[in-house]
This record gives structure tokens, sequence and C-alpha cells, in this order.
């Protein structure tokens, strides 16, 4: 079964699951975010689901972590039908930081939306069904770490249209992604529901930061998804 969980130090959360649960969510991301050149204004958001794709995938072909979890098997249950099994499964798990998958939570949507406008798909396909489970699991993980206040107004922006990911400055949530690592968890844990608003609601924090991007992009002529800022994550993250 498909997990989430925050990390020790509150930096990310450990999406867990066995080869088949992460096979089947990468396949559904997939599914959603298309062809590269289909949804154009999406481009940044849909780099950024294809690194979470990439993570799940080196996760369950054994690049990550790898854990043995009971199956619930027993051995009276073995004896009664006459067979010999493990009673464990082997579980896969990586760590994917906070920033990316408050991120995640909202993009998602988008490409639930245009999926369904496009493919004429119903929310009861089974690789939408998959991927609001995942969103689902982020949603939970959320809900951990902020008042209930501020979560359920969060929610209510992530299920209106007033959360989208349409010509989003990823950069963005590159700058958050290294601030988020250079805190202490005290901080993590002071900053965190700031953090979601600013993504979520996309905060005057945010529309500075982008108006800063479109400028350079207008010099050069590029796509604000194209426009590559010198950021250099460590090698080594304290989870």
């Amino acid at each position: 079964m498909l997990g989430l969980k925050n990390t020790e130090n509150l930096t990310g959360a450990l999406i867990s699951g066995d080869y088949w649960d992460l096979d089947e969510l990468c396949t559904a991301l997939h599914r959603l975010t298309g062809k590269e050149s289909r949804y154009l204004d999406w481009q940044g958001a849909r780099m950024r689901l294809l690194s979470i794709m990439h993570d799940l995938r080196n996760a369950y072909q054994g690049n990550s972590n790898v854990e043995s979890v009971g199956n619930g098997l027993k051995k009276d249950t073995m004896k009664n039908h006459d067979f010999i099994a493990s009673q464990n499964n082997i579980y896969f798990s990586t760590e994917i930081l906070w920033p990316e998958l408050i991120f995640t939570l909202v993009a998602i949507n988008d490409f639930i939306n245009l999926h369904k406008k496009y493919e004429q798909a119903t929310d009861l396909e089974i690789h939408i069904v998959n991927a609001r489970k995942f969103q689902a699991l982020i949603a939970e993980g959320l809900k951990e770490n902020m008042s209930e206040e501020s979560y359920t107004f969060i929610m209510q922006q992530v299920l209106s249209s007033n959360a989208n990911a349409e010509e989003y400055a990823i950069q963005y949530i590159d700058l958050l992604n290294i601030s988020y690592i250079d805190m202490s968890r005290d901080r993590r844990i002071q900053s965190f529901e700031s953090i979601v608003h600013n993504i979520v609601v996309q905060s005057k924090d945010y529309s500075s930061f982008k108006n800063k991007i479109l400028t350079e992009t207008n010099k050069t002529k590029s796509t604000i998804h194209d426009f590559r800022m010198n950021i250099e994550y460590p090698e080594y993250i304290e989870w």
C-alpha cells in the first residue's frame, strides 16, 4: 500500500510502497502529464512531476531505501492452504522535500483537469483515481503539520480554481527547497504554514519573484519554463 509520512526532521516526507504501488503511481502521473509538446503553459509543472517520477522509479529499482514489511500472512493460513510463502513484502521508499510535494499537490489538479478535458476522461479513470490517492496522502501529511484553520483554508484553495500551476515560475520551488533545507527543524515547524500559503495561494512574495523572472526571460525571448537559475542542491540532506 502506498504510504507517506514526515521525515524525522520534517525536511520532507517519505513516500513508500511495494514495486507495484510505486509503478502504478508513476504510470498515472506519466499518463496525466501527456506528451512534452501538449500542454505548453504547464511545461514547468510537467518537469517537476517528471522529477518526482524519476525519484520514485529510482526507489522501486532499489536505488534508495529498501525494507521488509510484514504482509499479514500467518503460519496457520499457510498450513490450511498447504503452501509456504514469505511473511514479508519488500517495500521501497524515497524522501521528497516538502515544498516540492506541496507544489505537486497543486500541479496534479491541473493535469487531471487537462486530461479530463482533452481525453474525455472521467473521475473514475484508474490513472485519475491513483493520482488522487497520492494527493490525499500529501494532504494528510500537510494536516499533521498545520493548524486546523490553516489546513481547511488551504484545502479550499487547492480544490478551487484559485490554485493552479499554469505558467508557474518553478524556479521559486527551487528557492524554497534550498531555503527549507538550510532551516533547523524548529524553524521548519514555524515556517511550514507560510511556505504552504506562498505556494498554493501564490503570495506577493511569489508574484514579485515571478515578475523578476519574466523580466529576464523577456530579454532573451525565452519562456518562463526555460529560464535557469544558478542553484545547487547539497549532496547530503539531513532528512
